[in-house]
Order: C-alpha cells, then structure tokens, then sequence
C-alpha cells in the first residue's frame, strides 16, 4: 500500500518547472487516471503552459493519436494466421467500434477549433457527446474479449491497448469537462 501511495504522487522528471496554477498541466490531479495524465501530457507542458483550453486541446489530440495507432494496429492484428472464427469475430467488432471512436474523437477535435464566446455551450456540447461516444465503442470492443473462449495471450494484448486508449479518452473527456465548466 505504502509503495502505490508514493508513486501515485510522484510527478515525471521535468514536470516541476511547471508553475502550479488551477488550469496547467496540475489539473491531472482531477482526472480519473492522473499518473497516465501527466506521463501523456508532460512533453506538451511548455506549450500548454496554464490554458484550459490548449490542455483540454492537447489531451485531445494526444488521445486522437493513440486511438489511431491502436485501431490501426487492430485492423493488422484481425489478419493474423491462426485465430479461431471467435478470435477473428472479435477482432473484427473492436476493429469496428476503434474506428468509430477514432471518427468522433476526431469530429471532436475539429470541434474544439469552432469554439468562440457565442457558441461555446453548444459546440462544447458536441465536444462532450462525441468524447462520450468514442469512450463507449471503447468499451464495447473489449466487452467481445470477455470470458474464457478467447486466446490469453490476444485477450491480454488487445485488452491493455484499448484500456488504455479508453484510460487516455477519460482524462481527455475529464479535462474537456473541466474546461466547460469555466464557462458556466
């Protein structure tokens, strides 16, 4: 117990010349997976600095990245030689939902561009319902690698991939929300 609390707290090398302020790179510390946050963002601290919206913009992006590795790396792994019809069935509903979830984090980014002052609760919305949404079809790909008919050595290889793309959603979605709520 004593060992997890420590690394829990402990910040990457470098992140301590960031000024703590309530909207920089410190607002990790409200998210869901915190460590992940600041191991994620930290090379991106300089140019987030204490704007909401460049870390909102840039956990964004970040996750956008990570979600089209991981469902590009999918769609090569369903090609795999010698995967059981189940295996493959699988694979090829995550391949789906992936992909899905890299075309709202996407629509999502491209969203975070349209904000201004007049329109911000509505786009934000958007932002929010799509961030939502690719959290869910997160989900949903790992729920076909439930049980015991799938291979151990897939189920644990594809399953560490979209939990943590679906970790890094989460925080981004966190941050999103934090976002929003400055303008409430």
């Amino acid at each position: 117990m004593e060992g997890s609390f420590f690394s829990f707290h402990f910040l990457p090398p470098g992140l301590l010349q960031i000024k703590p302020a309530p909207s920089s790179l410190t607002s990790c510390g409200t998210t869901t997976y915190p460590r992940l946050c600041y191991t994620s963002l930290s090379a991106h601290a300089s140019v987030i600095q204490t704007s909401p919206k460049l870390l909102a913009d840039t956990a964004l992006a970040v996750t956008l990245s990570t979600a089209r590795s991981t469902s590009s790396l999918m769609s090569k792994m369903v090609q795999s030689h010698g995967l059981k019809p189940r295996e493959v069935a699988a694979m090829q509903d995550s391949v789906e939902e992936l992909s899905d979830s890299v075309d709202q984090l996407r629509k999502a980014m491209g969203e975070m561009t349209q904000i201004k002052g007049s329109n911000f609760r509505l786009v934000m919305n958007d932002i929010q319902t799509w961030v939502s949404a690719a959290l869910t079809d997160e989900d949903t790909c790992t729920d076909g690698f439930a049980g015991n008919a799938m291979n151990g050595h897939l189920k644990t290889a594809v399953r560490a991939r979209v939990v943590n793309m679906a970790h890094m959603t989460s925080n981004a979605l966190g941050l999103i929300n934090s976002y929003a709520s400055l303008h409430n």
